[in-house]
């Protein structure tokens, strides 16, 4: 079967011929209908993550149909359509155990940091990790939900912010425009930043109350303008830079909460100071459980939570994530091998 495959950094995507895996013993077989294109993927490509081994087969955001079942599974069957967690939780350990599955110390898999994702025409993972699709929802769509939309329920629920909180969502690529929906849900006043007009526009269509330009405007002044000089309950950083990091600290208001989401090579220095005297916060929330996966297929089929699929054929890897690099992906990206319909 096609695979694209991660051979090191600086060296191209490569569309191998790789042996199809077949499903042992609680596992499933499932043949691909899409694939999402996230910027974890530009991470390997730049040296900023390193898989576990090279090569691998790259894409952790997986829906499709299964096609086989191995001994011993239960509750998933042939012709299921299904998306997948990307991190196949133990389910035995203390934090799976605490329901935070997405910390969990012994996982089964990890697609596309350990184990081979999904940019393939077929992918073996553990039953317990697939989840339902809801009837009526596109493959694809629940293809790049898998990591956006469940990082920015994660990420929300992490913030502990609260209805009627002024909430900046700091990046409006795939994670922050279902970040917008997600707060609108929550009765929090989504203020979305960006450089890019277009997905602003999108932000404040998807239920944004307020938009700021990074690139035309100070965004500290600006937050604080449309937050009658309060500054934001909650800031999610969702780009990690020196310049965007000093930006969300200066936005935050009193007890304001700083999560952070996003990250690069770059590094933030904090004053103790300016934080203790506000009684400010700082917090990281990283990936999301299965349940919130759950959560999100749910929203979406209910007509709460929208994104628009860019679709590329799966020879084309190395296209959608140069213009995923260039931003002009507005929404998300996927890869469509072919092999079944993404409807």
């Amino acid at each position: 079967m096609r695979a694209v495959r991660f051979h090191g950094q600086g060296e191209p995507l490569v569309v191998d011929e790789v042996e199809e895996p077949r499903p042992g013993p609680g596992h499933v077989l499932i043949d691909v209908a899409a694939a999402g294109v996230c910027g974890t993927e530009l991470h390997f490509l730049d040296g900023l993550l390193t898989p576990a081994s090279t090569p691998l087969t790259l894409g952790h955001e997986v829906a499709g149909v299964v096609a086989e079942t191995g001994a011993e599974v239960e509750g998933v069957a042939v012709g299921d359509r299904v998306a997948v967690h990307y991190l196949h939780a133990c389910h035995r350990c203390r934090w799976c155990l605490a329901g935070d599955d997405h910390l969990c110390d012994a996982p089964l898999g990890f697609l596309a940091f350990v184990t081979d994702g999904g940019f393939a025409d077929r992918i073996v993972v553990p039953a317990s990790a697939v989840v339902p699709v809801p009837e009526g929802l596109d493959l694809s769509v629940a293809a790049v939900l898998c990591c956006s939309a469940t990082t920015a329920l994660h990420a929300v629920d992490v913030s502990g912010v609260r209805p009627g909180d002024s909430a900046v969502v700091y990046g409006t690529g795939g994670v922050g425009l279902a970040m917008v929906q997600v707060l609108r849900e929550a009765g929090a006043r989504p203020i979305a930043v960006a450089r890019n007009p277009e997905r602003l526009a999108l932000a404040r269509e998807l239920g944004a109350v307020a938009t700021v330009d990074a690139s035309k405007e100070d965004v500290a002044v600006q937050i604080r303008q449309v937050t009658d000089g309060a500054g934001a309950d909650v800031v999610f950083e969702l780009v990690g830079t020196r310049e965007t990091g000093a930006a969300a600290l200066a936005a935050l208001g009193k007890r304001g909460t700083l999560v952070y989401v996003g990250y690069s090579f770059d590094t933030v220095e904090i004053t103790p100071l300016s934080l203790v005297v506000p009684e400010q916060r700082i917090v990281t929330s990283v990936g999301n459980r299965r349940s919130e996966l759950v959560a999100a297929l749910d929203l979406a089929a209910r007509g709460r939570l929208r994104t628009t699929v860019v679709e590329y054929p799966l020879e084309e890897a190395g296209t959608a994530l140069e213009d995923l690099r260039a931003g002009r992906v507005l929404g998300r990206a996927a890869l469509l091998p072919g092999g079944v319909s993404a409807r």
